[in-house]
């Protein structure tokens, strides 16, 4: 059988740390900055580990 693909738009998104745990970056970080805050910016350069209930369907997408 052959090897499964990975979801591309998935594997963009998403890292698997080595606990087996999925990071995911913050949204709301890409444009019109100007009108947020310098501490609301800051608290959304980082990562953030992924809510439970999506942890099967990333899973999936991610098979290694």
């Amino acid at each position: 059988m052959p090897k499964m693909k990975s979801h591309s738009g998935a594997a963009k998104r998403f890292k698997k740390t080595p606990s087996g745990s999925v990071k995911r970056g913050q949204s709301h970080r890409s444009h019109i900055l100007t009108k947020k805050s310098t501490k609301r910016k800051r608290h959304l350069r980082d990562d953030v580990v992924i809510s439970p209930a999506d942890k099967a369907a990333i899973n999936r997408m991610l098979p290694y």
